[in-house]
């Protein structure tokens, strides 16, 4: 029976894809439409019937992807996406990009209250892909203890011997850098969720300020919305106006 060239294409991309992680970003069609020789327009054919097969997804800002089930980070409690991970059968993994005692940054230093933190950053996997990287910064006096090979084992929560009230967490749009693009395997400008926590303890004292980068197409957000008084905005949450 004659094959028709895109459904050629579409069966090499399924063997190909079917070696690589979920959400792993495909070639642009142009590159795709340089390597088969043939227009994007077949290349799109080819890309669309995998789609149709459930193989792959598209996304504004990243173009074709491995399809996924996105990662999902609930809320409602103070908690790592590690241990969530965990509890859905995803293997979590951490790997430790920097770990010293810095001066800290004005920004830094203003929401932390202190001159001196241990600066922490990390690259997050599930089951072996990328899906976060994460800057930590806590007070100097706090991270004096702890060392390098305990930060990539366990959360900073069960490490700094405080009692934690609770967090504030903001969330808002980015774009990948080329830095995190690299390390997040995305396109450099591609979407990604920029996630700040502000961590405290219960007498208010701030202790842990955290940058969490997640790429947009594989990690959803999930709130659950008590019934209460009627209100736009969710309890917990407000609304905040960027200009």
């Amino acid at each position: 029976m004659r094959t028709i060239r895109y459904q050629e294409i579409a069966h090499t991309l399924r063997e190909r894809l079917s070696e690589q992680g979920p959400g792993h970003v495909l070639p642009s069609e142009s590159e795709l439409s340089a390597e088969f020789g043939v227009s994007r327009v077949t290349v799109r054919r080819a890309l669309e019937m995998l789609r149709d097969d459930g193989v792959v997804e598209s996304r504004q800002g990243f173009g074709w992807y491995v399809a996924m089930r996105p990662l999902q980070q609930r809320l409602g409690r103070l908690d790592t996406i590690e241990n969530q991970m965990a509890e859905g059968g995803i293997r979590p993994e951490r790997q430790i990009l920097e770990f010293e005692f810095v001066a800290a940054p004005p920004h830094i230093a203003d929401r932390l209250h202190c001159t001196q933190v241990l600066r922490v950053k990390r690259r997050n996997l599930a089951d072996g892909a990328p899906f976060a990287v994460v800057t930590v910064w806590c007070p100097a006096e706090l991270g004096q203890h702890l060392s390098r090979r305990e930060v990539e084992r366990r959360p900073f929560y069960e490490l700094l011997g405080v009692q934690l009230r609770g967090a504030t967490q903001t969330i808002g749009a980015a774009a990948a850098t080329e830095h995190d693009a690299r390390l997040l395997e995305v396109p450099v400008g591609s979407p990604v969720l920029r996630c700040e926590r502000l961590t405290t303890t219960v007498t208010g004292e701030p202790v842990l300020l955290s940058e969490h980068i997640f790429p947009a197409h594989r990690t959803e957000f999930v709130v659950e919305l008590p019934q209460s008084a009627p209100s736009l905005v969710p309890s917990g949450l407000r609304l905040v106006d960027q200009v």
